[in-house]
């Protein structure tokens, strides 16, 4: 310890060490030392030392605090030590004030101990598990660490952490630290590590960043947040810009929908921070990001759908509207809303529909061309404007229409500003800037419209009281030749250009004005200065345009003309070197690079995007153009008219082999409903007979059964047949029971008659005998009255008896037969309330019988009327086939006559290519595109004829 006293408390006596020499021993004691106590001393001294000797503690002590590192990890004071220490030495600090040598030599330095701590992934990896600690005196000091070593060298910081198990998914965790300093450090983290590495993005992006990011940005207040809102923002632009996939997770996440709460801004914007205005401005930036030009088509349109639909763009236009907003926030939106109404026709419909809050209200179009044609309004919100009002007119033919139909006489409302008389307004305004604006924005309501350019033709301008109107084509060349500034000639050059281009009627006006060919041919053929040169290649491309699109309807200035007065007062390889002056020009290719206009200084806006396009596109022909001799000329013309005749004809074939292949996929749908018809028809008839089937079978079973019962019926019960069906099976046996009983009654009755006769004898053989006297007298009497009475009943139950069998009718008649030899006897038990009921039952079974003879009757019209149904769905699908056989036949002739002409169109074909090779060995260029076309449509054909 009382090293440790000399090192860092009082004075001792004799020389002092050095720096140097001091670190050294620390570094010795942090090595040796086996308490760790002592080490941690050590390395607290290492840290105090570190800032005043970085060059010394960096090169001595850097091992040793990576050794620390990895042995002493169960001591959370040391490892934080070690771990400032490390940040002290590889961080690169500005807050002191240091010239620009010394800043170097500080840069320097850090990013030679980065490279030093980096060499061994090992490192790295060791300082990702440190993440993991919770320890705040661990954790935060690594996440400074981390963000140093990022600042230094990233892209192999980048590369040790994408291999490294976990290792974006550690820092991600950062985000959701309770503790704010570790979280907005982590943030700062994440904007080092997403820099420029699209795989990286794409891991944080899918570690669900979106969604905590988004998270925290509403919990800081939106645009009203500070610093945190600003790094999550920059954070979100590293992510998506230039990285489709993550563009696409975004909108598929329907993350969009939550950036619309940002652009809420109240009626009152006064007192806007700074730090409102960045996050605001860096909002704007992330809906650009989504829906920039560089961006797939694809992916922008359904972008700015989705902005669409969610209000997004109603929101924007809100605040483009709004009063009290600061400009730069101004530009910004605009731009924004620039892009995503770019090549939407649903949001530049909705954009034209909106107005500005003024009384009367005026379209927010007229309102934002009033800032573009005003000198007094910032540059860049000039600029921005012009970007706006050429993103609504890109590819947007009916907004064209409508700019365009403001300058037309039948339309224009002297009572109200029009976009038309604005834009005639800065057309002819003092301000060179206003000019060039103007003339661009009024060529993109032209550009690849020629609808519009032969509109704008009969568009008139009063130039002065007693004078006759002009036409504004015939007032733009009159400013051309008044000699007015560069920027403004530039810009009525590229508007003329963009008018007459493709347009021989705007050619023809142009050249019908005597001074217009001397003006130009003057221009091109002076040896001007450097400024001039930009001017004089666009006279070149302007006269060059009127000879490509010449109808020769003028006498004075047919191609052939044009061409002669180019080479006597030009000469051709002068007029083409001229012409190659507008590509040479710096500018040119500043332009041609992004479809936003952004000029440093007014004076450099010169060249539009759209302009640098038509200017590549006629370079090439217009030079090859001037080179052709009348010859060559004649001869192109003449295979020209022979190649137009050639297509004529190719074309009618094309014309017949559609209407052909029409008329075939035609009779292929009729073919196809019909083939379906009969298929359901069939499906009918099928399920028709199975309905007969069944009704069938169950005409056999109910016969079956019929059967069954009327045998049975015929052997148990009556006889007559008519009760069979309905006759239930208890019954007959019931009447079987009867029968026996009254079977045994019989048999009963003759045995008591029997005996009775028996008695009957023996009295009579005793009564012829002398008797004793009259003492038996009266017994006899009684018994005679008795035996009468007897036989009575046996006669009354006969009688009974017999009626009941005459009734029933039954094969009982055997059993009577036997009955009737026997005499009668008594027993009343049988009455006429059994034979009733016998009756009623038997009246019950018969009229069973008839209702299921009517059933079988019905069932038997049934089965009549399925068979006539069946009959005549036949007679349907033979009437069905016999039209598809008449189809198919059709067909087959269809596809000879197609065979046929296919043959002729070859025969055409073949011509062609011998005019075409004609016309090659002359030495011109044969455009083959109606060639592809017809190979296209004789393959298509063939497909489908296969």
């Amino acid at each position: 310890m009382n090293f440790f006293r000399g090192v860092m408390g009082g004075q001792t006596a004799g020389p002092q060490p050095t720096g140097a020499e001091t670190i050294q021993k620390l570094c010795d004691r942090v090595a040796s030392s086996t308490l760790l106590e002592d080490r941690r001393d050590a390395v607290r001294a290492l840290k105090s030392l570190s800032k005043k000797y970085r060059m010394e503690v960096g090169t001595q002590a850097m091992d040793h605090l990576i050794n620390i590192l990895q042995t002493d990890r169960s001591d959370s004071e040391i490892l934080g030590y070690a771990l400032d220490t490390l940040y002290n030495i590889i961080c690169n600090d500005e807050e002191e004030e240091q010239d620009e040598t010394a800043q170097k030599q500080a840069d320097d330095l850090g990013a030679k101990f980065t490279e030093a701590f980096i060499q061994e992934p090992e490192h790295t990896t060791l300082l990702l598990t440190m993440l993991e600690e919770f320890d705040f005196h661990v954790r935060w000091p690594a996440v400074k660490l981390l963000t140093a070593l990022l600042r230094n060298q990233c892209v192999q910081l980048q590369s040790i952490i994408l291999v490294s198990p976990m290792g974006v998914s550690r820092l991600m965790d950062l985000l959701a630290d309770s503790r704010e300093v570790i979280r907005n450090d982590g943030l700062l983290l994440l904007q080092q590590l997403t820099k420029g590495n699209a795989a990286i993005q794409k891991i944080v992006a899918f570690e669900n960043a979106f969604e905590r990011l988004l998270d925290i940005i509403t919990e800081e207040g939106s645009s009203d947040g500070g610093i945190v809102v600003e790094d999550c923002l920059l954070l979100l632009r590293n992510l998506l810009k230039n990285n489709s996939s993550n563009q696409n997770f975004f909108k598929e996440g329907s993350f969009i929908q939550r950036m619309r709460p940002w652009f809420e801004v109240g009626d009152d914007n006064s007192g806007w921070s700074a730090q409102k205005v960045t996050n605001l401005h860096l909002m704007l930036q992330l809906v650009r990001v989504m829906v920039s030009p560089v961006n797939s088509p694809g992916a922008t349109a359904s972008c700015q759908k989705s902005m669409y639909q969610c209000g997004l763009l109603q929101q924007l236009c809100t605040i483009l509207m709004a009063t009290g907003v600061p400009a730069d926030i101004l530009t910004e939106t605009i731009n924004t809303v620039s892009e995503v109404i770019r090549g939407s026709q649903v949001n530049q419909d909705y954009f034209a529909s909106v107005n500005a809050p003024s009384n009367p209200p005026r379209p927010a179009i007229v309102v934002l061309l009033m800032s573009m044609v005003n000198e007094r309004q910032p540059f860049v919100l000039r600029c921005a404007v012009l970007y706006c009002f050429q993103c609504f007119l890109y590819k947007n033919q009916k907004g064209q229409g409508e700019i365009v139909a403001t300058l037309l006489p039948s339309t224009i409302d002297a009572n109200s500003i029009s976009a038309g008389q604005l834009l005639c307004g800065g057309l002819f305004s003092a301000d060179s800037l206003s000019n060039w604006c103007a003339s661009v924005a009024l060529a993109h309501a032209l550009q690849d419209n020629l609808t519009q350019k032969e509109q704008l033709l009969r568009v008139q301008l009063a130039t002065s009281l007693g004078k006759p109107p002009v036409s504004l084509l015939q007032q733009c060349t009159n400013i051309l030749s008044q000699g007015s500034k560069v920027q403004t000639r530039v810009g009525l050059l590229m508007l003329l250009c963009t008018w007459i281009n493709n347009c021989p009627i705007a050619v023809t006006h142009f050249l019908h004005n005597q001074e217009n060919v001397p003006f130009l041919t003057a221009q091109i053929s002076e040896n001007l200065g450097e400024d001039e040169r930009l001017v004089q290649g666009l006279c070149a491309l302007l006269l060059g345009i009127c000879i490509y699109y010449n109808d020769n309807s003028l006498e004075n200035y047919t191609k052939e003309k044009l061409k002669q007065l180019i080479e006597k007062r030009i000469g051709k390889e002068n007029f083409v070197e001229k012409l190659g002056f507008v590509t040479k020009h710096e500018l040119y290719s500043r332009a041609a690079q992004k479809p936003q206009p952004v000029f440093p200084a007014p004076d450099q806006m010169l060249f539009d995007h759209e302009f640098t396009k038509l200017v590549k596109e006629l370079e090439g022909v217009i030079t090859k153009a001037v080179h052709k001799s009348s010859e060559d000329e004649k001869k192109e013309e003449e295979v020209k008219k022979t190649l137009e005749q050639h297509d004529n004809i190719v074309t009618q074939y094309k014309e017949l082999i559609r209407e052909q292949d029409a008329k075939i996929q035609e009779l292929k749908e009729q073919v196809s409903s019909m083939t379906t018809q009969t298929e359901q028809m069939q499906a009918t008839m099928a399920q028709q007979l199975s309905q007969i089937q069944q009704h069938k079978d169950q005409y056999n079973l109910l016969k079956l059964k019929l059967g069954k019962e009327n045998a049975s019926q015929g052997a148990n019960t009556l006889g007559d047949g008519s009760h069979v069906n309905g006759m239930q099976t208890e019954e007959p046996a019931q009447l079987r029971e009867e029968v026996e009983e009254l079977r045994r009654q019989h048999a009963l009755l003759q045995t008591q008659l029997r005996e009775k006769d028996a008695i009957i004898d023996s009295l009579r053989s005793e009564g012829s005998q002398p008797t004793e006297g009259a003492t038996g007298g009266p017994d006899k009497s009684e018994l005679l009255k008795e035996l009468e009475l007897l036989r009575s009943q046996v006669q009354s139950q006969a009688a009974e008896i017999s009626q009941l069998k005459t009734d029933n009718e039954s094969p009982l008649r055997g059993a009577e037969t036997e009955s009737s030899s026997a005499a009668p006897s008594g027993d009343s038990s049988l009455d006429a309330t059994k034979t009733a009921e016998l009756e009623s039952r038997l009246a019950a079974q018969t009229s069973e019988m008839e209702r299921l003879k009517e059933e079988v009757q019905v069932l038997t019209e049934g089965r009549a009327q399925l068979e006539q149904q069946a009959a005549s769905s036949t007679s349907s699908a033979a009437i069905l086939q016999t039209e598809m056989a008449k189809l198919e036949a059709d067909l087959l002739e269809s596809k000879k006559e197609q065979d046929d002409l296919l043959m002729l169109l070859a025969d055409q074909d073949q011509k062609i290519q011998n005019l075409k090779k004609r016309l090659k060995d002359l030495g011109e260029t044969v455009d083959d595109e109606d060639e592809l076309d017809t190979r296209d449509q004789t393959d298509e054909d063939d497909e489908d004829e296969d």
